[in-house]
């Protein structure tokens, strides 16, 4: 196996659609927000910069499960140190990060789902098809589970499930069974052998459009990895939960599986009602818990997503506690 270089890549992150978020959250002076994906803290900062010069301050609480991205977010936010508190966590720990902290309702809560750049650019920490690697897709580096593993370890049919149901791979029979095949000569432990048998597994023809080959595999394994869609729809209901009325939440989402989740919770909480249609009466005694504020998402500008491309797949949903 060739040697993989150690780069020191710099914690950074342009956030997304910044003026759309501090807008849809309605940042108030004295408010408590909580930025459930840390990452770059470009959205933290901005959140906590909206009031600066006056005596009222906004609170933040924010989490992240990548130590790097911790120690980074501490430069960067020393400024209102006392006006943030910085968790390692996963945001699904979100109602037990609160009750720790005392803090009962909060203004507004924003989710910046998938990876951070410096996760992507940083070869060592496995997540990018670009970059010959260590096979890893941790988020957080003490997690046991990597990426390894699952293609090394699970059943053709497993690793079949995981790429078409995480990836919507088209050629996810034959890439599951490519890398099986090719496991048994030798383990699988880099991107780059990875990326290799994904390419031979999928025909030239479909090869040449659309993007990259591997693309929709990684993002497959990273999601497995991390629990991302697993956890996702039991977070949001947490932060749902600690909401104060006329609180809003903000879900940036890049990919239509975890936008999907986002659409479907924000519609059942608007709706007052469950029952089934062909039900004659209401028998659920449901009630609305949120406002819809955007219908249809919200996206890039034409000038964000030419100058950050990794902006491009971005829908933001926003929604208020009612």
């Amino acid at each position: 196996m060739r040697a993989v270089r150690s780069v020191l890549i710099k914690f950074y992150h342009q956030p997304v659609m910044l003026e759309e978020v501090l807008e849809g959250l309605n940042v108030k002076p004295e408010g408590v927000y909580v930025d459930c994906t840390l990452g770059g803290a470009g959205h933290s900062e901005a959140i906590l910069k909206k009031f600066t010069g006056t005596e009222l301050g906004v609170h933040l609480v924010a989490l992240d499960q990548d130590p790097a991205a911790l120690e980074e977010a501490k430069i960067r936010l020393a400024p209102y140190q006392e006006r943030a508190v910085l968790v390692r966590a996963n945001f699904s720990a979100l109602a037990e990060v609160l009750e720790q902290l005392g803090i009962k309702e909060i203004d507004g809560v924003l989710f910046d789902l998938g990876t951070s750049s410096y996760q992507l650019d940083n070869p060592a920490r496995g997540f990018s098809y670009q970059h010959d690697a260590a096979l890893d897709m941790r988020m957080d580096p003490e997690q046991v589970l990597t990426a390894r593993d699952l293609v090394n370890n699970l059943p053709e049919q497993e690793l079949e499930k995981i790429i078409k149901a995480f990836g919507e791979e088209r050629w996810a029979s034959r890439i599951a069974a490519f890398i099986c095949e090719g496991r048994k000569a030798q383990s699988i432990e880099t991107t780059g052998q990875l990326v290799g048998i994904i390419k031979k597994a999928i025909p030239a023809g479909a090869r040449r459009q659309g993007p990259h080959p591997a693309k929709r595999t990684f993002q497959a394994l990273r999601i497995a990895v991390n629990r991302e869609l697993e956890i996702l729809e039991s977070s949001l209901q947490n932060a749902v939960q600690a909401l104060k009325p006329g609180g809003r939440i903000c879900v940036i989402s890049f990919h239509s599986l975890e936008d999907r989740i986002v659409k479907d919770l924000y519609r059942r909480l608007a709706s007052s009602c469950t029952c089934p249609r062909e039900f004659p009466v209401c028998v659920c005694g449901g009630r609305k818990i949120l406002k819809i504020i955007t219908p249809r998402p919200l996206v890039p500008s034409a000038a964000e997503a030419e100058g950050n491309p990794r902006a491009r797949s971005a829908k933001l949903r926003i929604a208020e506690k009612i």
